[in-house]
């Protein structure tokens, strides 16, 4: 499906990124991950069937560190035919209690390290007429309690890539977001706290979300078939559809699924 084609993925070293990232090397793609963490990428290599995976050590929230991924990444394959903007962090503290470096943090990386790397690597999707596709979430669509930088970076990010789509309808690439749902992901244990601390533990059962392995063999057919968008499981179809035709509805149903999470902060 993807052969010899070139998949550059942010965060790609645990989670979506890093199944997403396996998933095209399956099908003969050549990938490049970045990630904060050298000892984790390092391991990645060590694993079967990674000949064809770079690795690179960058911090999405830093323009320059983007734009030297993006830059080696094109240096080791020569082209960018799909660029997957995974890497994200969470919170779950209320906006009363939070920190403000916490929602900076959440923008820093989920939207601007979208813009840094989407604006690099565009030139050379543009001449590939790829793909630029961004990993979001049912919080672009419906604000959730104690994720209100969340929520906010993940409608920044579908705002930014609707908008870049328009711009972009006649050049031959295409722009995409999915919204995974609840999704067994390392992202919850990283969440900040009010305090910007990561609370390292996860408030729901990971063993009954939807696989990391499943998202990604959902998002590959769609990066193929060249979608909009992707809503995945039951739960992320039902909260999009109340909150565009049952805002009220939604608004109370939203509050109290949250509210009967282990040590939830709502009231």
């Amino acid at each position: 499906m993807f052969k010899n084609q070139v998949a550059v993925i942010t965060g790609g070293s645990s989670g979506i990124g890093k199944a997403l990232a396996f998933a095209f090397l399956r099908t003969g793609a050549k990938v490049a991950i970045c990630g904060r963490n050298k000892e984790t990428l390092d391991a990645l290599k060590n694993q079967p069937g990674t000949d064809n995976l770079f690795t690179f050590i960058a911090d999405v929230s830093k323009e320059e560190d983007c734009k030297a991924f993006i830059d080696a990444s094109l240096q080791r394959f020569g082209q960018i035919n799909i660029l997957v903007n995974n890497a994200g962090m969470s919170m779950r503290a209320l906006f009363k209690d939070a920190d403000l470096k916490v929602l900076k943090t959440l923008i820093d990386v989920n939207f601007w390290g979208t813009v840094y790397c989407t604006k690099f690597a565009l030139p050379a999707i543009l001449a590939t007429k790829g793909t630029v596709v961004g990993i979001s979430s049912i919080a672009g669509y419906r604000g959730l309690p104690a994720r209100t930088g969340y929520s906010a970076s993940k409608f920044a990010m579908q705002g930014f890539l609707e908008a870049l789509r328009t711009e972009n309808l006649h050049t031959g690439v295409n722009v995409m977001w999915v919204c995974p749902g609840f999704t067994e992901s390392n992202i919850r244990n990283t969440a900040l706290d009010q305090h910007g601390q990561s609370q390292k533990e996860t408030p729901l059962d990971e063993s009954k979300l939807m696989t990391a392995a499943e998202v990604a063999r959902h998002t590959l057919t769609a990066i193929a078939k060249r979608k909009r968008q992707l809503v995945l499981t039951r739960t992320g179809k039902l909260a999009v559809l109340l909150n565009r035709f049952m805002p009220g509805l939604a608004d109370k149903m939203v509050f109290n699924v949250f509210r009967k999470e282990p040590d939830s902060p709502l009231k």
